[in-house]
């Protein structure tokens, strides 16, 4: 089968076993960026919006900029749906047959994580920032302080998750490229349909006499001609 043993996964049709799965290093990290991006969207959706005594409308607690809480709020719901969609993906890799489409949904993994790695350092430049410019005044109950330095915290947690899902899965890249290019390459000489030998006694060779190969070997061996004298 084509797929087999390529690209950090067995062959292909085989149980699912849960306890190895979720033993995996990748698995486990996927699991802890889950978790992280459900602290985040939850830290700013439930008390990242605040309002003076004296006003009725809420604004966003970092510097009462709403793109920011928008921005923390859509990357940790859409993290979220990416940690779930990309461990749908590692439940279902084994069954891949094809070494084409295993690579290509190695490479969509180191892709999409280096990303995530990249949004989540913007995100917490970002917050950060807003954080800090926040003025006393805008918040005098000091209200959602905690959730606003969670959020910049598990920000802050998810850009090394996040390269590291990108390191495990360029990890597995290399190992399938060797061993797809092993399978690939490789020919086993019992089944390799080369030239067929020739036999020493063909008819294209002929003998110092004149005479065909063959011809010589039957009269050499069939006993019928006798011993012959040969005078010198």
């Amino acid at each position: 089968m084509e797929g087999m043993q390529a690209y950090g996964a067995g062959k292909a049709g085989g149980a699912f076993d849960p306890i190895t799965f979720f033993q995996q290093p990748q698995t486990i990290i996927r699991i802890v960026s889950w978790l992280f991006s459900i602290v985040i969207f939850g830290c700013i959706a439930n008390e990242g919006y605040i309002n003076r005594p004296n006003e009725v409308e809420e604004y966003c607690i970092f510097n009462r900029n709403q793109n920011a809480c928008n921005y923390g709020v859509f990357m940790g719901s859409m993290a979220f749906l990416c940690c779930m969609a990309l461990l749908a993906l590692d439940i279902y890799f084994p069954q891949i047959s094809s070494v084409k489409d295993r690579k290509k949904a190695v490479l969509a993994d180191v892709g999409v994580s280096a990303f995530w790695s990249f949004m989540w350092f913007v995100g917490f430049c970002f917050l950060a920032n807003q954080w800090q410019m926040s003025k006393p005044e805008d918040n005098p109950l000091r209200e959602g302080g905690d959730a606003a330095r969670a959020a910049i915290t598990f920000c802050f947690f998810s850009i090394f998750t996040w390269a590291g899902q990108s390191f495990l899965a360029f990890q597995r890249y290399k190992l399938g490229a060797d061993s797809a290019l092993f399978s690939q390459e490789y020919t086993d000489p019992s089944q390799d349909g080369g030239a067929p030998y020739t036999s020493f006694g063909g008819d294209d060779l002929e003998s110092p006499g004149g005479g065909g190969g063959q011809a010589n070997s039957d009269g050499a061996f069939d006993g019928s001609g006798g011993y012959q004298r040969q005078d010198y």
